[in-house]
Parts: structure tokens; sequence; C-alpha cells
């Protein structure tokens, strides 16, 4: 009894803030729910990101559905990336059921179905709203950083970038980027090497060859108008709630550089867009990452770095950042160590490289008189896990081992009628889903070489006729004419040698003197 007394008051204590807060749920001590011992999140530390781990099939993604609806009630704006489109379902009202009653019943708590406000975002444009941003937008650092460019290929990029500039060339799509490039390195490179100097055509097509990399991975989809406003994932709905941004990327989870690439690219722009805030009383977006893996794992070692600084840099904006992945070791050390929040969902133990991994996990979390960390990380059940959390302090909480609440909206998908319903009521869909090719970088340029083309003389064409010889030149190329002029020739140059004493005898000549 002592140490259940001691377990709810050490819980009670560390899971008590000032500010606002939601019930995650409640904490277990040797298997048994202990509804007194009340697990809490603090709405002001949801800017210091986090994480939610744990492997197939352990309720990691109802675990973001859960705190995004929490989010929504509290008029907090959530960005959802959902990579296995099984979080769609919180646009419906859940249902009760057997599960359902008896874990609530354990927590103390009563379910209330409810649905939520989303949109539906898509980086293609199917079943919802069009996501895309120009590569004026990228600007030449970051887009050279995705393409993966060494420091020479960078400066290249960075002088098409200048040079569009200069001329007012609109880059706002991959082909408006190829047509300059290609042109800087054939019509136009006597006039850029004048202005910039010189470029080499090796950079040049191993630029090209990048961005044709790309370019296979869908990324024309992505790139053009209109842009997408950042303005527009801070919404709230009619009701006071926010709104659930659900992008739906279940069309590109094969295509990690292309998800990377805009993963990156929001972030930037999110950094870029919104002031300073400092810590506020609750973050103004937070984004929830799911299959976070999908960003890293082609990551080159200068766009984790792009992607570390961000992430350091974006809390002081107001937005708090959670990646969900099957194993905290998916997420690179120096990224791992920026997150705050740390919800721990089961691992399994099928090999020797798994336990070692599980050893490693349960080194990273706080140590605990309660449990044995390794060991629990194994033997939680779905719905459960281990949840540690940076205090308004900064100091860790205490590690506790969570039954967790199950989301009151839909545990399941949308059918298609459903998501068509939500699609037609949507404003950002008339927005942003329209087809935009506006004059650009490659149509300037291809007007520009075909007038020069207009303008230049036409090519001769076949062989062109020589004149009528004249009867002099006829006579003189006869070959008969030819020998009779030679042999007339050698005898008077003879003559003359002769005369002046310089021609020389034959051995056999006669003296007449």
């Amino acid at each position: 009894m002592a140490v259940r007394e001691d377990f709810i008051k050490t819980i009670t204590e560390g899971y008590t803030f000032k500010g606002e807060s939601i019930q995650l749920g409640c904490g277990m001590l040797n298997g048994e729910v202990i509804s007194d011992a009340i697990v809490r999140l603090p709405f002001k530390t949801l800017n210091r990101h986090g994480l939610v781990a744990g492997a197939t099939g352990t309720g990691k993604t109802k675990t973001l559905q859960l705190i995004a609806e929490f989010l929504s009630d509290a008029s907090i704006p959530v960005l959802l990336l959902d990579i296995k489109g099984d979080l769609s379902g919180i646009a419906a009202a859940g249902a009760m059921n057997d599960k359902v009653a008896e874990r609530y019943k354990k927590l103390n708590l009563t379910y209330t179905p409810e649905a939520f406000p989303c949109e539906m975002l898509s980086l293609t444009g199917k079943d919802g709203c069009k996501l895309k941003a120009t590569v004026s937008e990228f600007g030449p650092v970051l887009l050279s950083k995705i393409l993966g460019l060494n420091d020479t290929q960078g400066g290249v990029v960075s002088l098409i970038f200048k040079y569009c500039d200069d001329n007012k060339y609109p880059l706002l799509d991959l082909k408006d980027f190829i047509k300059v490039l290609q042109y800087i390195g054939d019509e136009g490179k006597a006039e850029i090497e004048k202005e910039y100097g010189k470029i080499s055509t090796t950079s040049t097509g191993t630029i090209l060859r990048k961005v044709i990399e790309l370019q296979q991975q869908g990324a024309d989809e992505f790139f053009g108008e209109k842009s997408f406003e950042v303005d527009d994932l801070m919404r709230v709905s009619n009701d006071g709630r926010g709104m659930i941004n659900i992008l739906r990327t279940v069309d590109i989870q094969d295509k990690p550089k292309l998800f990377s690439t805009f993963m990156l690219q929001m972030l930037a722009e999110i950094y870029a867009t919104c002031p300073e805030e400092g810590d506020l009383d609750k973050p103004k977006l937070v984004m929830f990452i799911d299959e976070a893996h999908l960003i890293f794992q082609e990551a080159s070692a200068a766009l984790l770095q792009q992607i570390e600084t961000i992430i350091k840099l974006i809390r002081s904006k107001g937005i708090g950042i959670y990646f969900c992945t099957q194993n905290p070791m998916d997420v690179p050390a120096s990224v791992l160590g920026q997150l705050g929040l740390k919800i721990q969902h089961a691992l399994r133990a099928f090999t020797a490289a798994d336990r070692k991994a599980i050893k490693q996990t349960a080194d990273n979390y706080p140590t605990t008189s309660f449990y044995k960390t390794d060991d629990l990380i194994t033997g939680m059940g779905i719905g459960e896990a281990m949840i540690t959390l940076l205090n308004e302090k900064g100091i860790p909480t205490p590690l506790v081992h969570v039954m967790l609440c199950s989301p009151r909206s839909r545990m399941d998908v949308l059918s298609q009628a459903e998501l068509d319903a939500i699609n037609a009521k949507s404003k950002l869909i008339n927005k942003y889903n329209q087809e935009i090719d506006s004059q650009s970088a490659y149509e300037i340029l291809t007007s520009k070489l075909q007038e020069a083309a207009e303008k230049s003389p036409p090519p001769v064409s076949g062989r062109q006729e020589k004149p009528e010889p004249s009867t002099f030149e006829k006579v003189a190329n006869n070959s008969v004419v030819k020998s009779i002029v030679r042999t007339a020739g050698n005898t008077i140059v003879r003559s003359l040698l002769g005369s002046l004493g310089l021609g020389g005898r034959s051995s056999k000549s006669k003296s007449f003197f």
C-alpha cells in the first residue's frame, strides 16, 4: 500500500501544472490502472516538440489522433501528416464498444463520441486541397541541400537564381529551372560568362541529373502555382475549435525524396512566415509527422543539419513538431535530443539487434524505482505507453506507464463518399486546386530563342554552283596546253641560266670553241 501511495504522490506532483493541460490517461503500477495517478500534458510546453514511438499495432497513430482532438478542443490548429491513410476518421464521430467501455471504466472517465473539423490536404490534388510551392520560394540554399549538391554546384544554383532575379525571369516550377540550366550551358553561355564568370558544364550536367531524379519521384506535382499560404494551416472553425489539417500522403509513401523535400520546405516556410513568439501559454500550431523515418532515410548530412537547425529555432515561433515512428533510433540523435515529450509504446524483441535497440532505448529514459524499463518496453499492451516530458521549468517528469484514453472520433478511415462530402465544403480546394501556368522563365527564354532564330540568316542548303568558266580558263585548263606551256617554260629558263653561266653542262656535251 505504501508503494501505491508513493506512486500516486510521485505522479500527481510530477504531472500537475500551473497552466492549462489535458489528461492523456492514468498511471499503471504492476499492471493495474491507478485512476488517481492522472497523467496530464501541459499546453505551455507543447512547442518543445516530441516523439511517439512503438512497434506496428501498438497504438501510435491513435495516440496522435487523441492528442489532436484535445488540441482542437483548445482552439489550437493541427497539421497531421497521414502516411498510411488511417487518420481521416477524425472527421467522423467514434462509436462505443466493449473495449472502449472497459478502458474508460478503468480510467474512471466518460466516453463521448465526437467528430472534429477537418481539412483534407494532398501533394497530388487527389481527395484534398493541393499543396504547392514555387522554386523561387525554396531559394538556392535550400534547393541545393535537397538536391545534395556540393559547394561548386550550389554556387551554380545561386548563379541561376541571381541571373533570373536580374532579368525578371520567374522560377515557378522545375521546367523553368531546367530551361535556365540548359540555357546557361548552351545558347546563353557567352552572356552568362561575360556577366557572372565561367561555368563548368560538368556542374550543370550533374545538377540536371539531380533535378531529373527529383522529378522521377513526382516533384513536378509539388512545384508550381498557386503557392500554399501558411496562414491557411492556422485556422479556427466556426465553433471555435482548431482546424485539423490532414495531409494524406498515401500516394507518395514510396517517394521519400519528395516527402522530405515537402517537409523541409514546409518547416522553412513556417519558420520564415511566423513571427517570434517565445513561450506562449499554448502553441499556434502543432504538427504530427507519422512514419517520420521517411524524412530521414534518404536525407544527406547537409539536409539533416538543416532539419535539426529548423527544429531548434522553430520552437520560438510557437510551433510544436511531433515525430511518430516505429523505433526511436529511426530519428537521428541530433534531432532526438531536441524532443521534450516522449511517448514510448511497446517494442518487440525478436532478434539480438532488437534487444540491443531496446536496451539503448531504455537508457534514454529517466531512471525510476517503480519499473524495470527495458522489461516494461516489451510488456505493454495496445494503447499503453511509457511517458516522460519536460515540465514548465524544463525538468523531466517521472517516467510513468500509462493507460491512454482512446480517441473520441472514429478509429477507422472515411469512405470515399464521406471524403467527397468534406471536400465539397472546402474553401481551400476552391482557392488552390486550379491549374495555373503563368509566364515564367521557361516561356520567356523559349520566346527569346525563337526570336533569335528568326532574325539569323537562313542556312545555305545544298552545294553552291560554280560560275561558267571563261574561254581563257577553258584553254588554260586544257591538259595538252598545260604540257606545251611547261615544255616551253623549261626551255626558256634553261636558256637564260646558260647565258648567265649558271646553266651547268652535261658530261657528254662537246665544246664548240
